[in-house]
């Protein structure tokens, strides 16, 4: 039973119980007051539940209030609806005024000066521009100036009665907003200042909007539009060398050589085997000397790049027995000849059988020089014959 329903029946009862008009039809004294006692416990076990129901809502509003607090903050910026002011840079103007929320501004520099930055920067909802802080610097090496050959028209629009200007790729914006032109950019110049090498292998060759890079002659542009790679005249039969002469591929080019057998000496003297060897003949029985010439005579051509990292092998000797007949116990190594240039290199061995000629410091082409490796075979601590090779280095002026 609600409490409005409670009311009504009260109501009801005390209009009964007025017998002022009407004594016979009045209710016992006792049954009345008994009947108002029901109502009283009644009425207060609805204040209690209605108190009781108060306190659960206020606790539940308590708590709902403690959890919104701890919610993230909505980002005050979000709020905000415009951007610091911007001032023009330095040798250049500022188009622009208005700082609210989606409006642009717009840059330009004066004559003889380049814009680094963006040309146009837009107020965010954040607060801030768009794009870093536009200035105006000086034309480097880089711009290409006073030459009409590297010089275009910009392209030009009206956008919400603003004019907007823009250079096809290659080149940048230079000049007023009334009076603007694009200049060529040195993408060779450029790429230098900024990773601090050389665009291409060889030679960079700035053009109007572009570049290209150039080989030395001898050499072949490779598939990545910067490298050079040597045309091997020699494999590709595009050499001059007579017959009886050996076509050596060096660094840009080729050599024609025939190398010649030493003359005779203490009883020793020696024929060509081939176009780069040439063996001893046999000794006469007699002579002590002969047997401590070199047995054989090789000739090899090296074509090196300029610069050559070092360390760095060069070459190597081993020996070779006959079938049937056993080798040397053990070899010696070293460097015969070469004038000045023998600090460049170390002769050492690589393993029992193999001596490995060394590059130690590197050499600058273009030059040319030679030295003598030799290789002695001893048996049972005996010398039994040395093999003489001689090196010649073709160092080509370029590094690659």
């Amino acid at each position: 039973m609600n409490l409005s329903v409670t009311f009504i029946l009260l109501l009801s009862f005390l209009s009964l119980y007025d017998c002022n008009d009407a004594p016979q039809g009045c209710m016992d004294k006792q049954r009345v007051m008994g009947i108002l006692r029901q109502m009283e416990k009644f009425l207060k076990g609805q204040e209690i539940r209605f108190t009781e129901g108060l306190r659960i809502m206020k606790s539940k509003l308590t708590n709902l209030q403690n959890s919104v607090s701890k919610f993230p903050q909505a980002d005050q910026s979000l709020s905000q609806s415009s951007c610091p002011p911007l001032v023009a840079p330095a040798n250049g103007r500022k188009f622009g005024s208005k700082y609210l929320l989606g409006h642009e501004v717009h840059f330009t520099c004066s004559q003889g000066f380049r814009l680094v930055g963006p040309v146009t920067r837009v107020c965010q909802e954040n607060g801030t521009w768009s794009g870093a802080t536009a200035s105006c610097k000086a034309p480097p090496e880089w711009s290409v100036m006073n030459d009409p050959a590297f010089s275009r028209k910009p392209r030009c629009a009206k956008v919400d009665r603003a004019q907007h200007c823009s250079c096809d790729a290659g080149f940048h914006m230079s000049g007023t907003s009334d009076n603007s032109i694009c200049q060529d950019v040195n993408e060779c110049e450029v790429y230098k200042a900024d990773r601090g090498g050389p665009l291409c292998v060889h030679a960079c060759v700035n053009v109007p909007g572009s570049y290209h890079c150039s080989c030395p002659t001898g050499y072949k542009l490779l598939a990545d539009g910067r490298s050079c790679e040597d045309v091997d005249e020699c494999l590709t039969q595009q050499h001059n060398c007579s017959r009886g002469s050996t076509c050596i591929n060096t660094g840009g080019g080729f050599q024609c050589v025939s190398p010649e057998c030493p003359p005779a000496h203490a009883n020793a003297s020696y024929v060509k085997t081939s176009p780069l060897q040439c063996e001893r003949n046999p000794c006469p029985m007699e002579s002590r000397s002969c047997p401590l010439a070199a047995k054989t005579i090789s000739y090899h051509y090296l074509s090196l790049p300029s610069n050559l990292r070092t360390p760095a092998t060069l070459f190597r000797m081993a020996t070779a027995s006959a079938p049937g007949r056993p080798g040397p116990d053990s070899l010696r190594f070293g460097i015969a000849s070469g004038g000045d240039s023998r600090s460049l290199f170390v002769m050492q061995r690589s393993d029992r059988q193999t001596g490995e000629l060394i590059l130690v410091q590197p050499l600058r082409g273009p030059q040319e020089l030679s030295v003598e490796v030799e290789m002695s075979e001893y048996a049972e601590r005996s010398f039994q014959a040395k093999h003489l090779a001689r090196v010649t280095l073709l160092v080509s002026p370029y590094e690659f």
